[in-house]
């Protein structure tokens, strides 16, 4: 093999590895503003994470905040409540998974796995049904021997929710879900 013949394959080798880089970089230039084009604008970002004045929300009462596109039921729960949402068996209820977001993994639908403080008197949910994704209404009546469950009721398809959020009856097949939510001052709720 001549010293020509050497060299000749060493430029061929450059001319490869030259356009072959100079392919990728088009390559990448060309795909990078598809793949950014997916993630969330400026504005959904700064609404990816709000807080909620709280204080003027009295006992027995719901707060409906927008967040994230979506309504969020914020509701300071009575004695009442409390104890009708703490004397339900999870093995009653059609599911049974809590949906909280706070926690991770999939734990028992108990209303203490689903309230925001130790005490129960705050819950913090979607406020879209499981169902089709229509808002329910709240204070839906009390808990009666007639099967009336109170909490919250979808009028569209029928769908029950008690006062922590859980299907007790109608289509739909899950809790209200329970976002990421924390206490920031005693005032007020992050939410996200």
């Amino acid at each position: 093999m001549s010293h020509a013949d050497e060299h000749e394959g060493t430029r061929r080798d450059f001319l490869y590895y030259a356009t072959a880089g100079a392919g990728a970089v088009t390559a990448g230039a060309a795909i990078w503003p598809l793949v950014n084009q997916m993630n969330p604008s400026a504005d959904v970002q700064a609404l990816s994470s709000i807080r909620v004045d709280i204080s003027g929300v009295e006992e027995g009462t719901q707060l409906t905040v927008k967040w994230l596109g979506k309504p969020v039921f914020i509701r300071r729960r009575t004695a009442i409540e409390i104890e009708d949402a703490r004397s339900v068996e999870v093995s009653d209820l059609p599911d049974g998974i809590a949906r909280n977001e706070n926690i991770e993994g999939d734990v028992p639908a108990t209303d203490e796995n689903r309230t925001l403080d130790e005490n129960g008197e705050w819950l913090v949910q979607m406020g879209v049904c499981t169902h089709l994704g229509c808002v329910p209404l709240g204070n839906a009546g009390d808990f009666t021997a007639e099967g009336d469950v109170g909490g919250w009721f979808c009028p569209c398809h029928g769908s029950h929710y008690d006062t922590a959020g859980r299907i007790r009856k109608g289509p739909a097949p899950e809790n209200l879900p329970v976002p990421v939510a924390e206490f920031v001052d005693e005032s007020t709720i992050k939410l996200g």
